[in-house]
């Protein structure tokens, strides 16, 4: 009975020598086949007083829910837990074990396993599946684990990335990245002023003095709270942001110059069809291997078709050349040049123009963001992850879930044991 009882344990990983197994057979549940396994739980002593002077009344049957390889074959322990009284201290006692939690049917090992899951892409339906539970019982070990997540507020780190993203009934929550190592510092319900202002006012001025750079876009608002929260911080506008702000400029003045041509131009096709040429850089078009292009009917190559279609227009001209100059300036980090872009005096588009005064609004953020190496690329990779994680799940109606489930699937917890985050389930 010895060498059978350690055999079923070694097989189960089951450590516990109070558990002692003593039969196991198959049955079939609910029109699905199980594998039993008969086991007991011997109460040795008295939790109260340590007496081993115990009167045993009989067993508590529990079936408790265990770890399968199969998920067609679900695994089921039949666990007896045995019922004393202390002949010295007269307490009634139930025996418990680490297998699984009083007043639980599903075992450690399985929440365990449910958990180390949701720190991967994958649906709860899914992971409830594999591990023969029910739903509500990934959601109950997603819950309790929540309250690892509450950042203390006694430090920040000294460079910070602000940005948003859509969630719980479409609203746009609020997230803070770390600009170094790329980790959450905090992600909010809401991202209005008095919601950012109230948190980073919970820090210590000390804390709050240690930040040196805040990246962003060109959010108006977040300015305000960097200046009100931040006394030594620079506002580092996001590359990115500029230059996408400044290409959709173009590509508007280009729509409205192309609806000025006949539909079967030549003009108009130089714009319609390789519209896509006009925003890229002018070095890496093809400048030597013409093709014919059946539109305008002709042998070009990728930078006759641009410089013909910018021609057209003095505008037009004007603003590729500007745009052009300003990516260049943004990539190598000239703020002199990138400063004389901004205060252009050609002419150039009504949108582009007003691209060109908002930046000069903000103009000591523009060319910190062309100075300094920060930008908010990690945020935006980090948003495409939080994105699909809501694809995955079809959208989360509970916030508090998303705020675990996007902790959980951060590369920080995915290296650690699921059993350093698991509390009791």
């Amino acid at each position: 009975m010895s060498s059978f009882n350690n055999c079923i344990k070694f097989d189960l990983d089951i450590k516990e020598k109070n558990i002692v197994l003593k039969d196991y057979f198959y049955k079939m549940v609910q029109m699905k086949k199980h594998k039993i396994y008969e086991a007991e739980l011997i109460q040795p002593a008295c939790p109260y007083c340590g007496s081993l002077a115990l009167l045993h009344n009989g067993h508590l049957v529990t079936n408790i829910r265990y770890l399968t390889a199969n998920a067609s074959l679900p695994v089921i322990i039949r666990l007896a837990k045995q019922r004393v009284k202390c002949r010295d201290c007269d307490h009634w006692s139930m025996a418990q074990s680490e297998l699984v939690n009083k007043y639980c049917s599903i075992s450690n090992a399985s929440k365990l396993k449910v958990l180390s899951a949701l720190t991967e892409d994958r649906s709860m339906t899914s992971i409830a599946r594999e591990n023969n539970v029910s739903i509500n019982t990934v959601q109950r070990v997603l819950g309790n684990c929540s309250h690892r997540f509450i950042d203390s507020c006694e430090y920040l780190p000294a460079h910070l990335a602000f940005d948003e993203f859509k969630g719980v009934d479409r609203q746009l929550h609020f997230i803070c990245l770390d600009g170094d190592n790329h980790q959450v510092v905090q992600i909010l319900r809401t991202r209005y002023k008095k919601t950012l202002l109230k948190y980073f006012g919970r820090f210590s001025p000390q804390a709050r003095a240690n930040v040196k750079t805040v990246t962003m876009d060109l959010n108006f608002y977040y300015q305000n709270i960097v200046r009100a929260c931040f006394p030594n911080a620079q506002i580092v506008i996001d590359r990115f942001h500029m230059i996408q702000m400044l290409t959709r400029s173009f590509n508007s003045l280009r729509v409205q110059v192309m609806k000025t041509f006949d539909k079967r131009s030549r003009q108009y096709q130089l714009f319609k069809s390789p519209w896509k040429l006009y925003l890229k850089k002018f070095d890496e078009l093809e400048k030597i291997h013409p093709r014919y292009n059946w539109h305008y009917k002709d042998c070009l190559t990728q930078a006759q078709v641009v410089t013909e279609g910018i021609n057209t227009s003095t505008a037009l001209e004007n603003s590729y050349n500007l745009m052009q100059s300003f990516i260049q300036a943004v990539e190598t980090g000239n703020t002199h040049e990138l400063k004389s872009l901004i205060n252009c005096q050609d002419q150039i588009g009504t949108l582009m123009h007003k691209t060109l005064l908002t930046f000069k609004h903000n103009l000591t953020a523009v060319l910190n963001g062309a100075a300094l190496p920060y930008s908010n690329g990690c945020l935006e990779g980090f948003n495409r992850k939080i994105k699909q994680i809501e694809r995955t799940a079809f959208g989360y109606s509970n916030f508090t879930n998303l705020l675990t489930r996007i902790r959980l699937e951060e590369d920080l917890y995915k290296e650690k044991e699921p059993n350093s985050l698991l509390m009791t389930a």
